[in-house]
């Protein structure tokens, strides 16, 4: 509460939009190495990328988030401008490695962290643009009530998903590793091993079915 309530409501963008991206900067190492580890899914190529990638979305997502949270907060009543807005979202990127790391953590990582943002932006309601705790937690938690719901839901799908993968490599790794060995092949054993992938590979479909 303090930090919002001192915090400088106007002065520039480039020095919250620095701090958002150190932020980022931290976020995609902490995957990096979660992703070393193989604590997160991706190799660790990806896991390289996100240092770039992940800072460069963070400073997009930023702006784009605030002016979302601009208007809302003007339709609460707020008088505040969009720079004290973005000022104010920006700062919350403080919580972003932790909550990197807690996505460890299957579906609760992700509820930690979407609560935690929920309160973070609750106390900007109330200490810089003025709205009343209840009108805020109320507004507020019913978007963080229904990002909960699809943000499991999609990490259902998304978990559902890859063991269905992994178990499917592990079903049809005899003929993956003739598939590999392809160019060794005559075209007629090539057209035979090919053959028995399409046909596994519609199996898997059907059966799912």
């Amino acid at each position: 509460n303090e930090f919002f309530k001192s915090m400088p409501r106007s002065g520039g963008f480039l020095q919250p939009l620095t701090f958002m991206m150190a932020m980022g900067v931290i976020t995609g190492l902490v995957h990096t190495l979660l992703t070393l580890f193989r604590l997160s899914p991706g190799g660790a190529v990806t896991g390289f990328a996100a240092v770039i990638m992940v800072p460069i979305v963070v400073g997009i997502f930023g702006f784009v988030s605030a002016a979302i949270l601009f208007a809302i907060w003007k339709l609460m009543g707020s008088k505040e401008s969009y720079e004290t807005a973005y000022r104010g979202i920006a700062y919350t990127a403080a919580i972003m490695p932790i909550t990197a790391a807690l996505g460890v953590i299957p579906y609760l990582g992700s509820l930690i962290g979407l609560v935690w943002m929920t309160y973070l932006i609750v106390v900007i309601s109330t200490v810089v643009h003025d709205i009343q705790p209840k009108k805020a937690w109320i507004t507020f938690g019913a978007i963080c009530a229904f990002f909960a719901v699809t943000t499991l839901s999609a990490e259902y799908a998304g978990r559902k998903m890859v063991k269905g993968m992994e178990a499917w490599q592990k079903q049809h790794q005899g003929t993956l590793k003739q598939l590999e060995g392809m160019q060794d092949m005559s075209p007629e054993e090539a057209g035979k091993a090919m053959g028995e992938f399409l046909k596994g590979l519609q199996q898997a479909v059907e059966d799912k079915k």
